[in-house]
């Protein structure tokens, strides 16, 4: 099957638009022959001055020609106006699908895969590379036809006066041509490609420097810090260096081609006038000289032509990166959970499909069970709360929530079933209400404020003046970690799913907003299914059940008691964890005498 091609694939997201698109065409071609015909005038202007010469009251027709030129410059310029109003339309609309396409087929896929694809790169792709298509379409490719349309109307010109001058002028065009090949071939393409990654690699660097300056200046290692950094200012600058030396050389033998008609012309013209100079070949010389810079300018747009359309390919294939991501399978026949149990059954679970990260993993949480899930850091306790929540799709295996297979579950009614709290809370820049009813958007105030009650966050609301409609992070407005948490509690309360996960959810909290956390989640967890992950291990003492994960696997499960009694790593861990409370409320008793 034919690769369909880059500016068929756009024309595609066009839809009734397209038609402007090549209204664009037409009427920029138009323009560009329509702004050859002044050229004539001019010609008949200088034919004029010569025949009369040295009695110029003779030449009668010099105003209406110039007038002529005049009229169609203005007639040329208003249908290249035309032309880009017509392509802006379409480009636009091509613009405004494509970013539409790729968020919604972000919203298809598994809902891990903006953390697992990097937001920053996926920013730059919905943002850039769908601009770069805009630019394309809207400028660069009225100005293509319009280059193509400006070589026939001067062959026209070129040979309608001295067919001899018409090819001396054209000899450059080739030379030109010949050379362009060398700067746009397959070879360029994939440096221009590895250039714009390096460029990527750069920018996404940057950023993470500069976030990381606080901590950096803290810590004085700014130039350990900056080592990574420089690392990709250094591939960066190896492959512009790379790039640029590839043009240098066919880029200088190019401007010296098309700057090179004046000589061509200059030589024609020593040999054809050997025997003498009329003023017919005079005439026909004067009126080359003018009209070679066209030539210059239509050759320097076909080259940039040729480099647009390997940016609009750099740029189509990026946002394929993101389109050809396999989407979230969807049942064709959705089932109900019956309860809000959830199994695990022999799951395995890689991110990169060659190391597991989850190996072999079966569990059974009965219906309004507290569990936890304690373990070393890597261990895999947030992945396997990712997949009982989709946000990955299981390798091998399966997890049901009430009987049910997670991929059998429709994707609105998963999100009702399951409230996830994470570890660092996700607070939008909207008011305290606004954030709260992002667990159920339809609730009335009445209820908000209900959950921020159960969520123990009135202090927080009767600090503020407007109360549940203060906009966090504007106007001095920023809430502590364990404030944010309680919000975000205060969400999932609203929500009222009846499975809970919370996964290190008291990591950032105070002791006295631990305290309030703690009384928050038990107001919470009344009635549900609840899986802890926690490092704190008194915050999961009293579970139903404590599965210790190491190394992808269950190494060791059941209640506190049990664990610590049978001597295995929860053992080792709770005694570690008492040992460090121990000798923090030491150190805080002596800081009291």
């Amino acid at each position: 099957m034919k690769k369909q091609s880059n500016l068929s694939r756009l024309m595609g997201y066009a839809g009734g638009h397209r038609y402007f698109t090549y209204a664009s065409w037409v009427l920029a071609a138009l323009s560009a022959l329509i702004a050859l015909v002044p050229f004539w005038y001019i010609w008949k202007i200088i034919k004029e001055v010569l025949d009369t010469a040295p009695d110029f009251s003779r030449a009668t027709g010099l105003v209406h020609n110039g007038v002529m030129a005049v009229i169609f410059a203005i007639v040329s310029f208003l249908a290249y106006i035309c032309a880009l109003m017509c392509s802006h339309l379409a480009a636009f609309r091509v613009a405004t699908n494509l970013r539409l396409a790729v968020t919604e087929h972000i919203a298809k896929l598994p809902l891990g895969f903006v953390d697992s694809f990097g937001s920053g790169k996926l920013r730059k792709i919905i943002s850039d590379s769908t601009g770069a298509t805009e630019t394309f379409l809207a400028h660069q490719l009225p100005d293509k036809y319009a280059a193509i349309a400006t070589p026939l109307g001067l062959l026209v010109l070129l040979f309608a006066f001295d067919w001899r001058l018409g090819l001396l002028s054209l000899a450059p065009v080739f030379l030109g041509f010949v050379i362009m090949s060398a700067m746009t071939g397959k070879r360029m393409e994939e440096k221009m490609r590895q250039y714009n990654n390096a460029l990527a690699t750069m920018s996404g660097e940057a950023v993470e420097y500069v976030r990381g300056i606080p901590v950096v200046k803290t810590f004085g290692q700014s130039v350990f810090s900056f080592r990574k950094f420089k690392g990709t200012i250094d591939e960066y600058e190896k492959w512009v260096v790379a790039y640029t030396k590839n043009l240098r050389v066919p880029m200088m033998f190019y401007t010296a081609a098309i700057n090179g008609v004046f000589a061509f012309l200059i030589a024609g013209a020593l040999i054809f006038t050997r025997d003498g100079v009329t003023n017919e070949f005079l005439l026909n010389l004067l009126f080359y000289i003018i009209i070679t810079p066209v030539i210059s300018l239509t050759l320097t747009k076909i080259m940039y032509m040729s480099e647009n359309n390997m940016i609009v390919a750099d740029a189509l294939s990026r946002i394929d990166s993101v389109l050809d991501a396999e989407p979230m399978s969807e049942s064709s026949s959705p089932a109900h959970p019956a309860d809000s149990s959830v199994e695990l059954s022999d799951v395995h679970f890689s991110y990169d499909g060659k190391k597991d990260v989850i190996r072999g993993v079966s569990m059974k949480i009965e219906a309004g069970q507290t569990v936890a899930f304690v373990g070393p850091s890597g261990g895999g306790k947030s992945t396997l709360a990712s997949l009982i929540t989709r946000l990955f799709d299981v390798q091998s295996g399966s997890i049901k929530i009430g009987g049910v297979d997670v991929r059998d579950i429709e994707k609105t009614e998963l999100m009702d079933t399951v409230s996830f709290v994470f570890q660092n809370s996700k607070l939008i820049k909207a008011s305290i209400l606004d954030n709260v009813k992002m667990g159920k958007p339809d609730a009335t105030e009445e209820e908000v404020l209900a959950a921020l009650k159960t969520a123990q966050c009135m202090d927080i609301i009767e600090k503020f003046p407007q109360g549940v409609n203060t906009v966090i992070g504007s106007g001095g407005v920023y809430l502590s970690g364990g404030e944010q948490q309680r919000i975000a509690i205060a969400r999932a309360a609203l929500k009222n799913a009846p499975v809970l996960i919370l996964d290190e959810a008291t990591a950032f909290a105070d002791p006295d907003n631990e305290a309030k956390v703690q009384a928050a989640f038990g107001e919470l967890a009344k009635g549900k299914t609840v899986i802890m992950i926690a490092h704190r291990l008194s915050t999961v003492a009293n579970a139903d059940c404590i599965y210790v994960i190491e190394d992808g696997k269950v190494a060791e499960s059941g209640r506190r008691d049990e664990l610590c009694a049978a001597g295995g790593l929860f053992a080792k861990m709770w005694t570690d964890y008492m040992a460090s409370v121990e000798w923090k409320v030491a150190k805080e008793a002596n800081g009291n005498d």
